[in-house]
């Protein structure tokens, strides 16, 4: 299964995109032993609509371009809060289903559309807070590979 993120705006140079960059390398590396063909990331611009419901609608439009038929997790402050093993869970069995991928979708600074959202295969959040979005991508990141050595039984995860 492919694994793909989907993020409107773009993701700066610095410690987090580098951190980011290396925890999708172990991904692709390390995903290979449970099924992961590969994760790509994905930039896309922000709407620049002057209603924040516009530039979210307008958003959701550019995503379900990308995302096409596959599922998609939302990642969004209103969505369920999960630990490691249980988002592990998604992600394999996601994979056990056959899917041929998964995407993972970051919104812009106004959130997703509710309306896309709602087509969610599930929705989640990193907690309560809100995080600035190149957090949310290294998080992300790490998650990710977290996921891959829980599926695999390697030692990376102590829970």
């Amino acid at each position: 299964m492919r694994l793909l993120i989907l993020a409107v705006g773009r993701m700066k140079s610095g410690p987090e995109a580098e951190l980011a960059a290396r925890y999708l390398d172990r991904v692709r590396k390390a995903g290979k032993s449970v099924g992961m063909a590969g994760v790509e990331v994905r930039e896309l611009a922000e709407s620049g609509a002057a209603r924040s419901a516009d530039r979210k609608a307008e958003e959701a439009e550019a995503l379900k371009k990308h995302i096409g038929s596959s599922p998609f997790v939302a990642l969004d402050e209103s969505g369920k809060n999960l630990n490691s093993e249980d988002f592990a869970a998604i992600v394999g069995g996601r994979a056990d289903a056959g899917e041929a991928s998964l995407a993972f979708v970051i919104g812009g600074p106004d959130g997703l559309d509710p309306a896309f959202r709602d087509q969610a295969a599930a929705t989640i959040a990193f907690g309560k807070m809100t995080w600035p979005h190149k957090m949310a991508r290294l998080m992300l990141a790490e998650q990710l590979y977290r996921a891959v050595t829980i599926l695999s039984g390697h030692p990376y995860h102590r829970a």
